[in-house]
């Protein structure tokens, strides 16, 4: 075992008072059965840092069998390596992984990407298998000593960023690493040490060999962080904006000048759904759906690709073919690269057009009774307002940040343009005839 940094509680502002009750018997549970047990991960980093959590996590020699004879509320999770997840009170879930060897895969195999790892290891190994060293520290509550065998709380003493080991070769094994070394830049105020970022720039692109479905959920994490106009001036500079989504990376036809608009928007559009998110954590508004989200950051893509609201408003089947285009455009362009199921896509679409047509509405100074009527309509007209207060600055009025749901209840458009009707009318065939079903004796 590699020789660690111990620190004593002279040493680190960290007590057991300050850890969640419930992680804490299970910590105590574990040592009383024999075992080891850690506070790892972001509970240390945050609480070396005077945060509050939002997780614990424990790891422990204890194998993922072990863990769940010790504890009957417990379920285990997880392909690559089994992980017990244990289920309290309130919904509160604590994860307990036992602890891991970095193995041959992470640093002498071969080049590939997301290798098995499913084997047991040592405090050292688990240490050096984690992501940045800020992530990489433990918390025993015997001694009450941080161990630490990676530089991870010299690192949070002078507010850097690092990836443990090689950072070419770590990031190389696994790319959404660069995803968590902007987002923990950004959310601590952090600096990126220059080895690791020239190393996330050089390797953005490897990101596309991830599952849709993992970089989906990774970037709305981001989104969520009350912090991303932070987060997309780095991902921006690195390459990782345009590589998550597409729409941004392809820009061979756009001049400099829309280029320079579509940064200034997104910046003004995140800029906004920070201000959502630090009011859904306050409790003044329901949290935004990812649809929502995704919406706003596609605003200045549709709008340079279909001239949608700089143009005359489209009525009828032109609105139709419009809908269709946008529609067409997100499945080819973002679709499969985050795996975005179809009635996600259909709800940005219908956001997206309601925003067209909300926006020339408005423009007469007077919406229209059959559109207020709409059961979307209130959500459309928060996202309009959304796009308002980027495009001018007018902020949001509060009456509509009193949303209770986000998810849009979509009223397609046919293909002449009207919209369908949810009543069911009976079969061609039908007859209302006495002794008669669908018409037939």
């Amino acid at each position: 075992m590699e020789s660690a940094r111990v620190l004593s509680p002279a040493e680190h502002p960290i007590s057991t008072e300050l850890i969640d009750p419930d992680a804490l018997f299970v910590m105590k549970k574990l040592n009383r059965s024999g075992f080891s047990s850690y506070l790892v991960g972001g509970g240390v980093r945050d609480l070396y840092l005077g945060k509050t959590p939002k997780d614990f996590d424990i790891s422990t020699d204890a194998r993922p069998g072990q863990i769940r004879k010790l504890f009957r509320n417990s379920a285990t999770i997880g392909r690559r390596f089994k992980l017990v997840q244990l289920f309290f009170k309130g919904g509160k879930i604590i994860e307990v992984s036992t602890l891991r060897s970095l193995s041959e895969y992470d640093i002498d195999g071969p080049e590939m990407v997301l290798a098995p790892n499913n084997t047991f290891g040592t405090l050292d190994q688990d240490a050096r298998r984690r992501d940045l060293t800020i992530n990489s520290l433990f918390y025993e509550i015997e001694q009450h000593t941080i161990i630490d065998y990676v530089g991870g709380v010299a690192d949070l003493d002078n507010s850097t960023i690092r990836v443990v080991g090689d950072a070419d070769v770590r990031l190389r094994r696994d790319p959404v690493r660069m995803m968590r070394v902007i987002r923990h830049a950004v959310r601590n105020d952090f600096s990126i040490e220059p080895g690791s970022w020239q190393a996330v720039c050089h390797h953005h692109s490897k990101l596309t060999l991830c599952p849709p479905s993992r970089l989906r959920d990774e970037l709305f994490k981001d989104l969520r962080g009350s912090c991303s106009r932070r987060w997309f001036e780095l991902a921006s500079s690195s390459g990782i904006f345009s590589t998550l989504l597409p729409p941004y990376g392809s820009r061979q036809g756009w001049s400099k000048e829309q280029k320079q608009s579509v940064e200034k928007q997104l910046n003004e559009l995140l800029g906004v759904i920070d201000k959502l998110m630090g009011l859904a954590r306050q409790g003044r508004m329901a949290e935004p759906s990812d649809c929502f989200l995704l919406g706003l950051i596609l605003i200045p893509w549709a709008r340079l690709t279909f001239n949608f609201l700089e143009s005359e408003q489209p009525k009828g089947p032109a609105l139709f073919q419009l809908a269709k285009k946008i529609r067409s455009g997100i499945n080819h362009e973002l679709g499969n690269q985050l795996n975005l199921r179809k009635s996600l896509r259909q709800e940005i679409t219908s956001l997206l057009i309601n925003l067209v047509q909300l926006s020339h509405h408005s423009k007469k100074k007077r919406l229209p009774g059959w559109l207020k009527r709409k059961k979307y309509f209130a959500r459309a007209n928060l996202f309009y307002h959304c796009f308002l207060e980027a495009e001018t600055g007018r902020q949001i009025p509060d009456r509509l940040l009193a949303q209770k749901s986000f998810s849009i209840n979509t009223d397609p458009v046919d293909r002449r343009g009207k919209r369908r009707s949810k009543k069911r009318s009976r079969p061609a065939f039908s007859q209302k005839r006495n002794g008669s079903i669908f018409g037939l004796k």
